[in-house]
């Protein structure tokens, strides 16, 4: 392959296929499971198993939209107003101040309410609840920031706690604390020591219309931000939310209605079968050697029958040299492309280098899979747009007409693609970590895991490539077109099962094989 590099793309499909939960947030107690149908469980959650086109699009974690948020918001404010008889503002500032958490509001303000009021600068209970009227007695009254003596034609402002400040100090407070950010959600009255809340009531009253929206969308984010089970999607311009069942799993990479996959724990990209320790020393190690991996990333290899310079430019690492030549090889090893290619993905020692280029060589072994795999899944997800957005009107103008069962293969196979060169780039920041001798049974069986799911996948790879690009631009018989897509159907089948395994094996730290 010799051709101009094809641009990259952020976006990508991922599914992980486990169980759907109530978007209520309850869960039920799980049922218990004999081994097999565990096992089952956690294939498919890679999208393999005897079930796994049942399975597919089913997820253990629900995307909540900005409205959706807000509901949840409100029935909670609702909820606390109604259980503790305080008013909506009241509520606001309990929760806000445990964390959006009703239990802990509850059971704070049951415990003990009279010092759950003091804390919060309020009145006994037998008084009101409310902030009190503007101050407009007849005496003159003192502003205590301004020091300026206003009359009963003069306005005057307090929280509950009573402590009189002008219209104009009220304005200029409020403004300064909703610029300088989420803060002022804790915002409190100006007098030194006071702990009166100032609410989004008296936000409304007193702030300026930009203000009073800047403040609101704080308030409105923070709901998102205090829940450990809840993560804002971190795509351009999203304003989704991702709440998972449970925070307790080590891996769990998600994936936004926008299409923007990441990892709910540290909000990086996806990286199963990694850990996020593994992916920030990996990131950190990557950063040292960023000199040498720049280079890396920019060469063209010769061919190493006729010396040719080529540029990879598709996904799969099946490189095909120009005519006349011809040669096939592997874009990572060099070595001829033959059915039988395997151990690509087997690091040898070199006993004759010194340390020093030990430890680099092994570094940039690993590193250069670990790129090309994030090379091409950057291109799979390329053609993953592109097939959902144009496969069916292109083959229609060129006078086709492919199956619609056909065309959702194809996608299928695209969005398999992505999320296993995924896990297959970050098996690779896996394998560079690991603790096992060089001769350990582990070690033995995760390169056999590993070089068995490369393969399956360099094969999909390439017949998914080639087939988008003969069936979209010249003519064929539906046969020829069936003929593709069953083989399509079988190595999707095959991938899935093999990187169920190579995904369920790293995250168990492959426990079933003893030293």
């Amino acid at each position: 392959m010799d051709s101009d590099e094809d641009s990259y793309h952020d976006e990508y499909s991922y599914g992980d296929d486990v169980e759907e939960i109530d978007d209520s947030g309850s869960s039920e107690a799980a049922e218990e499971t004999d081994p097999d149908e565990e096992e089952e469980e956690q294939l498919a959650e890679y999208g393999g198993g005897r079930n796994s086109r049942r399975r597919r699009g089913q997820k253990h974690y629900t995307i909540l939209t900005e409205e959706r948020i807000r509901q949840l918001q409100d029935n909670d404010i609702s909820q606390v107003s109604s259980l503790l008889s305080v008013s909506k503002t009241l509520a606001c500032t309990l929760l806000r101040r445990h964390n959006w958490s009703i239990s802990a509001v509850s059971d704070k303000w049951f415990s003990d309410e009279e010092k759950v009021r003091l804390s919060l600068g309020l009145s006994p209970p037998q008084e009101s609840l409310n902030p009190p009227p503007p101050n407009n007695n007849n005496n003159n009254s003192l502003c205590n920031i301004c020091f300026e003596e206003f009359n009963a034609n003069n306005v005057m402002f307090s929280c509950t706690c009573g402590h009189p400040f002008c219209m104009d100090c009220w304005r200029s407070y409020v403004t300064i604390s909703i610029n300088n950010g989420p803060a002022c959600l804790r915002l409190s009255c100006p007098e030194p020591k006071c702990k009166s809340d100032v609410g989004p009531d008296m936000i409304e009253l007193l702030a300026s219309e930009e203000d009073r929206e800047k403040y609101n969308r704080y308030f409105f984010r923070s709901y998102v931000e205090c829940h450990a089970n809840m993560r804002w999607c971190p795509g351009d311009g999203c304003d989704r939310a991702v709440r998972i069942q449970s925070v307790e799993r080590e891996n769990y990479d998600v994936a936004c209605d926008c299409s923007r996959g990441f990892c709910f724990k540290c909000m990086d990209e996806c990286h199963r079968p990694a850990d996020c320790e593994t992916v920030r020393k990996w990131t950190k190690q990557n950063e040292s050697e960023e000199n040498n991996n720049k280079w890396l990333l920019s060469y063209t290899k010769p061919c190493p029958e006729c010396g040719r310079k080529i540029e990879k430019n598709q996904g799969c690492n099946h490189i095909t040299c120009r005519d006349p030549c011809k040669h096939e090889f592997c874009w990572l090893c060099l070595t001829p492309w033959k059915e039988a290619h395997y151990d690509c993905n087997r690091y040898e020692e070199d006993e004759s280098l010194t340390n020093t280029r030990k430890k680099l060589k092994r570094y940039m072994h690993y590193y250069e899979r670990w790129a090309a795999n994030h090379k091409s899944r950057e291109i799979a997800a390329g053609n993953l747009k592109w097939a959902k957005d144009e496969l069916i009107s292109v083959v229609a103008e060129n006078n086709q007409q492919l199956p619609e069962d056909g065309v959702e293969l194809v996608i299928e196979a695209f969005e398999l693609i992505t999320e296993s060169r995924t896990a297959l780039k970050w098996s690779y920041a896996y394998g560079y970590y690991v603790p096992w001798r060089a001769n350990s049974a582990k070690l033995a069986f995760f390169l056999f895991l590993q070089g068995q799911a490369e393969r399956v996948l360099e094969t999909l790879h390439r017949c998914a490539e080639r087939g988008v690009e003969k069936y979209s631009k010249t003519d064929f018989h539906l046969y020829e077109f069936r003929d593709f897509t069953d083989e399509l159907r079988g190595l999707i089948e095959l991938t899935r099962n093999h990187f169920g395994e190579l995904v369920r094996a790293l995250e168990n730290n492959l426990s079933e094989v003893t030293e």
